[in-house]
């Protein structure tokens, strides 16, 4: 029934679903204003192959390091979301260090309040590190 408390979990898995996308295309066209926007002041980044990235601050530090780096493509092949998670697989294409790297990616983000507060990202290391001349392994 319309106005049912019953249907606010799926309008909020609906609104964080379309927040996530929106997100991962503000990546693609470089707009760290609109990135930075999405996380709570307590958000933690941590990227599993590498140390956590601590408060909406540092995030917001990091972001913008990528301000003159190429965007890359960032394709959503399966997105689900909840009330309070939303979890995607995608392939990032991007470039570093002067090479192509194709990165099959699995992330998780926790939402609270319309605004990212954990965003994990699972992943193999190895192609970019291999862009930068380093061993695989």
């Amino acid at each position: 029934m319309p106005g049912d408390q019953h249907d606010k979990p799926d309008d909020t898995a609906a609104a964080n679903d379309q927040l996530v996308r929106e997100f991962i295309a503000a990546w693609e066209q470089r707009d760290s204003d609109f990135i930075i926007g999405c996380f709570t002041e307590d958000a933690v980044y941590h990227s599993m192959p590498l140390s956590p990235i601590v408060g909406k601050e540092a995030i917001a530090a990091w972001v913008r390091n990528f301000e003159g780096v190429t965007p890359g493509r960032l394709e959503v092949h399966h997105q689900v979301a909840t009330d309070d998670v939303v979890m995607n697989e995608r392939t990032d294409r991007i470039v570093l260090n002067g090479h192509p790297v194709t990165l099959p990616i699995t992330g998780v983000f926790e939402i609270h309040g319309g605004r990212i507060r954990a965003w994990r990202e699972y992943f193999d290391l190895t192609p970019a590190r291999e862009a930068f001349g380093a061993p695989p392994g």
